[in-house]
């Protein structure tokens, strides 16, 4: 049996972390990195070498720099017969780790048998300058070498030598200590900190008009003809023209995502249905996206009839003369007036349409300090030990940010800082920790893929503005064994506004850019498109050094989140029970008032009816102000963190497992037939309920329609004529006596009430629907 965790081991932590060296008091930024603890590095910038000893026999030397602080030791690239080597690099010791008072920085001839030592300088520790930004970078001095009694030699090092923080702009590109174990120039960029950019995407729409003097090859039929449009990986087609000739029409439109740079040319071909399997090549053409029109708003752009080939022109390849050719009429736009969607809509991060020209301006900033992560889970196996190897990725709008890895840590600190522009308040930033898979370098893992420890979304809008929320996240994973906390990442984060009026002027606007409501996109066409600008980003960022993989962006855009879960969907419906919660309350509440359950209340509710319905004035007045003392009340209760995943809203701690194991399954599905077939009759019998309730509201809803339908000619008169005479009393009786009638009818007490239900209610349920019509 699965041990269940205590209730608050998936709670949210409150923490003190001693940010910014102390230096921060809650208020705006003191320094560069105040949302994060300090930590101490000596800084080593080997710069070049000049004037070396010959070693070899040739005359020249093969030299490298060896830069040693007690055990760990990093070396530069070395150089080929050059006795003026130019290295300029950064080595960087953490202080948390040094175990020695003495640095040294030793020259060395590249051998096969044995490197030859060709000088050292030491430094003592104590005597070391301490640098902090924005102070300017240290100057590098000259050094003559040594040998291990101190003489002097031959030759001399270039070196600058200081004590910094991790705010100091040599850290990211510095060799550090604790990845001494990590070799080769691939892996250890596969370990340092980046900044990556979101390729910009734009919405292509193709509309296909008509085609003119088409060619078929059997002329002896009708041709059955559409167009196929392919962008990259992305293929759409039209319906089969209605017009059955040589001169189709068509007047549809296909949407398409492009990313700059624009790689690839749109390519239509003209399709011919020959036979339910068969289809021919009429012409074809390729549009380069470079010379596409883009719009920003609705306004029409002008149509252009373009030639087909019988195959694309490829770059460079002279184009022949023709006199006659088949033409196809489009209007080709890339759309800038929408925002194109690769997040979910109900966590994004960015909200505004691809146009710069229409973005408003920023309305505050986004600061996250990246502390520390605690109790990891081992995810992989090294040498015959557990070990991990994690880093974070953050991403807001189109900004994503990776920290370095910290290597075989279960309790790892990065301290990394970093700011976003904010432009909407009710946005969401996610960050996720994961385990890097390839220290080796390259593509040496085998296939390897980054593992997944977890992540969190915190939404802007429920952050107070100017207060740093310093709190410990639960990173909370779904398996198919049930639901693990696989440790807590620390984090501090502010959100700081440069302008009140300007963010609440956000809440009145509409959540997307306009174009979206002007010329609406279906939600087929959403979520296609989604699909299709994930797979872009994700294979751009793949593409870049280092790369972010294609797991870890999914895992960030939530792809695969529409796909069906049970558990999701028992989610789902308690969510809804518990919007309509407060309506059923308010409903027993109000039962309890017409039974009397309480006189003293009852007799109150009297009296407020009694007033609003001599005063309706008071109605509106009195509902705001009930609501507004409701909001005021409730102040004192309002949340102090932010929101972070919550396993009994998600219903994944008490799942079952074949429910998760249904969850985790492959599309399309990869699992025995039996069990497909215990789920598909499951479905059934949840979609048997569903249907059962569905078809209940259609039966009142065409009972209510029946009213007047003479379906029933007895109920209809006797409706009708129920309708006469009341509008004759209603004209003839004051509204307030009738509200007053009506009020005190329903308020009425128990004595006066009977069991069987009321007369209206049973005229309503003998009203005929249409359940006796269907098979």
């Amino acid at each position: 049996m699965m041990h269940r965790p205590p209730p608050d081991d998936f709670s949210l932590k409150e923490t003190k972390p001693h940010l910014g060296g102390g230096k921060i008091t809650g208020d705006k930024l003191t320094s560069t990195y105040d949302l994060v603890e300090q930590m101490q590095y000596l800084y080593v910038r080997v710069v070049k070498a000049r004037d070396l000893p010959a070693k070899d026999v040739t005359g020249s030397c093969d030299p490298y720099a060896e830069v040693r602080m007690g055990n760990y030791k990093g070396t530069t690239r070395h150089f080929e017969k050059k006795s003026n080597p130019e290295w300029n690099q950064v080595f960087a010791f953490s202080r948390e780790r040094i175990q020695s008072t003495m640095l040294e920085v030793t020259v060395k001839d590249k051998d096969f048998v044995k490197d030859d030592f060709m000088g050292w300088v030491l430094f003592d520790l104590t005597e070391v300058p301490k640098r902090v930004p924005p102070d300017s970078p240290l100057a590098p001095q000259w050094y003559r070498l040594e040998d291990k009694k101190g003489m002097k030699l031959k030759g001399e090092i270039m070196l600058a030598v200081w004590w910094g923080t991790q705010a100091d702009e040599a850290f990211p590109e510095a060799w550090h200590s604790d990845a001494a174990t990590v070799g080769g120039a691939d892996a250890l960029a596969n370990i340092r900190s980046k900044v990556y950019l979101s390729p910009k995407l734009w919405y292509l729409r193709v509309n296909v008009i008509e085609a003119q003097d088409l060619i078929p090859n059997d002329r002896t039929r009708f041709p059955e003809v559409y167009v196929k449009a392919a962008l990259g990986h992305q293929a759409l087609r039209t319906r089969v023209s209605m017009s059955k000739s040589i001169n189709p029409m068509w007047n549809e439109d296909l949407m398409f995502v492009a990313a700059e740079p624009f790689e690839e040319h749109l390519v239509l071909s003209v399709e011919d249905r020959v036979a339910p399997n068969k289809d021919e090549t009429l012409g074809m053409c390729g549009i380069p996206l470079q010379y596409v029109e883009r719009r920003l708003d609705h306004k029409a752009i002008n149509s252009r009839w373009v030639n087909l080939e019988k195959h694309i022109i490829v770059d460079g390849e002279k184009k022949k003369e023709v006199k006659f050719a088949s033409r196809i009429h489009l209007r080709v736009s890339l759309e800038g007036g929408y925002h194109v969607l690769d997040e979910s809509t109900h966590y994004s991060s960015d909200l505004r349409p691809t146009a710069k020209q229409l973005w408003k301006n920023s309305i505050g900033v986004l600061e996250v300090g990246i502390l520390s992560a605690h109790g990891l889970s081992p995810m992989k196996t090294k040498d015959g030990r557990a070990t991990t190897d994690a880093y974070c990725v953050a991403k807001y709008g189109t900004k994503w940010v990776r920290t370095r890895t910290i290597i075989d840590s279960f309790t790892p600190k990065w301290n990394e800082q970093y700011t976003w522009e904010v432009f909407d308040p009710c946005t969401v930033i996610t960050i996720g920790v994961f385990d890097n898979c390839h220290l080796q370098g390259g593509d040496k893992g085998n296939g390897a893929r980054d593992s997944r420890i977890g992540k969190v979304r915190i939404r802007l809008s429920t952050l107070e503005t100017d207060r740093v929320y310093t709190h410990s996240y639960p990173l909370l994973v779904l398996h198919p064994s049930g639901v693990k906390k696989m440790g807590e990442i620390h984090l501090a984060v502010r959100f700081t506004c440069s302008s009140l009026l300007n963010m609440m002027h956000m809440y009145s606007q509409p959540l997307l850019p306009k174009m979206h409501y002007i010329h609406p996109l279906t939600v087929t066409q959403l979520d296609s498109l989604r699909h299709q600008a994930t797979q872009i980003v994700s294979m751009r960022l793949s593409r870049a050094e280092p790369p972010l993989r294609k797991e870890v962006v999914e895992y960030m855009l939530d792809v695969g989140s529409h796909m069906w879960s049970m558990r999701r969907s028992k989610a789902n419906f308690f969510r809804i029970m518990g919007v309509f919660g407060g309506l059923i309350g308010v409903g027993k509440w109000f039962d309890q008032i017409c039974n009397w359950k309480n006189p003293i209340t009852t007799v109150l509710i009297h009296i407020l009816f009694l007033i609003l319905v001599l005063y309706p004035e008071l109605i509106l007045p009195t509902i705001f102000l009930y609501l507004f003392l409701i909001g005021v009340w409730y102040y004192r209760w309002r949340p102090k963190n932010p929101p972070h995943m919550d396993t009994r809203l998600s219903c994944a701690e008490n799942a079952h497992p074949d429910e998760l194991d249904e969850e985790f399954d492959t599309f399309p599905t990869s699992r025995p037939a039996d069990i497909i077939r215990m789920r598909y009759d499951r479905l059934r019998s949840i979609s048997g309920r569903i249907q059962t309730v569905v078809g209940d509201l259609a039966t009142q809803g065409e009972r209510l329609q029946s009213l007047l339908s003479w379906r029933d000619p007895r109920a209809t008169a006797l409706f009708v004529i129920f309708c006469l005479i009341a509008a004759i009393v209603l004209y003839v009786t004051p509204f307030q006596v009738v509200a007053l009638l009506t009020g005190f009818y329903v308020l009425r007490h128990p004595r006066f009430r009977h069991k069987l239900p009321s007369v209206p209610l049973n005229f309503f349920r003998r009203l005929p629907a249409r359940t006796d019509c269907m098979l």
